[in-house]
């Protein structure tokens, strides 16, 4: 790992992952040709890509009984058990639609509306998330989304991973079709002889993926452009070197570009984090991606105190955050850029990744500085109410009129001197 102790985060700016243009073309003609060839063009695709010769594009509901049938109980009750921790988290976000009658018997107020139809992506071929079905749907579900549909690419044997299917099964997601990639991006925004567009895309994915909720962003609404995981860890000398160490690994076997962070106040303490970094690193089954993210993309970072920690912390604008020095709350109070943050010794960030109840859909490349984890507010759409009352207008559209006369609106205007009494419309 990089030591940094001269407080220079150059790193940060290269943080960002350009994509090449090849790779932007071929997205491109990826969606072009979905947007024309439809269901035949998805099943093209998917023997191109994944090598399956795809006989039915959506999912029976036998296939998700099997499947479940298929997951280790244990897991199934873990997943059951995750569910509900996410709804209970969730419901808590919901906001509320509302009306005030203020001074002339003005009404104002706020009508709140699901939307109509999500999409939820969720990775697959050779892994199994689902804990990304989980955080994906069951906040449109919580929002009140009717209509919330699932894409997942194919697994060698043709179908789309049990555990996946058994999630959505547990929450009530029904409409699954087993295509991934751009193509299926492509196909939940623009539709197929199968499947029916959807307002929004939600979900991680590869950088297939991530170009192609770019490229139909505004043609529909996508939740973020996820990058590589990032996970920073804040820690004294009173932490668990063996801990610390194991939860920098726990992102750095997600993808080569994962970034591990530590910083530290001791000197001491950060190299005992490192050493133990290189010790577990060789036990680990992702090995390969897991030592390249930590010796290419690792840093530790070495400060003078807690409060430089923060300060850090804040520059770097991290996905997860773990505080594991004495007073964890202490610390909180000078963070404001962090997609989740994690309190304490105990509090690893596979807590939230699978079972807290936070989502774990969360800003990265340091997009925390601005946005937000998914959330039951990344599913509804906010309508304005306004209601004046004749003497409401009365009283205040002369200086209504005058505002839009000002801004050279004429027709503004006029349309609210013609319900003035005794208003001088200016012909």
């Amino acid at each position: 790992m990089e030591w940094i102790k001269d407080g220079n985060l150059d790193f940060l700016r290269k943080r960002k992952v350009e994509a090449r243009e090849d790779a932007q073309q071929s997205v491109a003609e990826i969606i072009n040709r979905v947007k024309s060839g439809g269901d035949e063009a998805l099943k093209a695709f998917t023997k191109q890509f994944d090598g399956i010769a795809l006989e039915a594009i959506q999912v029976t509901e036998d296939q998700m009984i099997a499947a479940a049938a298929r997951v280790p109980k244990p897991v199934l009750q873990a997943i059951k058990q995750a569910a509900r921790n996410i709804r209970a988290f969730h419901e808590k976000q919901l906001p509320q639609s509302w009306t005030e009658t203020v001074d002339q018997g003005v009404v104002l107020g706020q009508k709140v509306t699901p939307l109509d139809s999500v999409g939820v992506y969720v990775p697959g071929g050779t892994a199994c998330y689902p804990s990304s079905v989980l955080m994906g749907a069951i906040p449109a579900l919580v929002a009140g989304v009717k209509r919330v549909v699932l894409v997942s690419p194919p697994q060698k044997n043709g179908l789309i991973a049990d555990g996946v299917l058994a999630a959505a099964r547990e929450i009530g997601i029904h409409e699954i079709y087993q295509v991934g990639g751009a193509q299926a991006i492509a196909a939940l925004a623009y539709g197929t002889e199968s499947i029916r567009p959807v307002n929004k895309i939600v979900g991680p994915g590869n950088l297939y993926v991530m170009l192609a909720k770019k490229y139909v962003f505004g043609d529909v609404a996508i939740d973020s452009l996820a990058g590589p995981s990032e996970i920073a860890v804040v820690a004294d000398d009173s932490a668990n070197p063996s801990w610390v160490a194991a939860d920098l690994l726990s992102q750095a076997e997600h993808d080569r570009l994962s970034m591990p962070v530590l910083v530290t106040n001791s000197e001491a303490f950060g190299q005992q984090v490192e050493q133990e970094v290189e010790n577990q690193l060789k036990e680990l089954p992702r090995e390969a991606i897991a030592s390249e993210s930590v010796h290419k993309q690792g840093k530790i970072i070495l400060t003078a105190n807690l409060q430089q920690a923060a300060d850090v912390i804040n520059q770097i604008a991290p996905e997860h955050l773990e505080l594991a020095t004495r007073e964890p709350k202490e610390v909180l109070k000078f963070v404001r850029n962090a997609g989740a943050i994690f309190l304490g010794k105990y509090s690893s960030e596979p807590v939230g990744d699978y079972f807290a109840g936070p989502n774990h859909i969360i800003p990265t490349n340091g997009s925390a500085r601005y946005a937000s984890p998914l959330g039951v507010e990344s599913f509804i759409k906010r309508s304005s109410i306004i209601e004046y009352s004749d003497e409401a207008l009365q009283a205040n559209g002369q200086a209504i009129a005058a505002f839009a006369r000002f801004e050279g609106l004429e027709g503004h205007a006029r349309a609210v001197e013609k319900r003035m009494k005794g208003a001088v419309i200016h012909e």
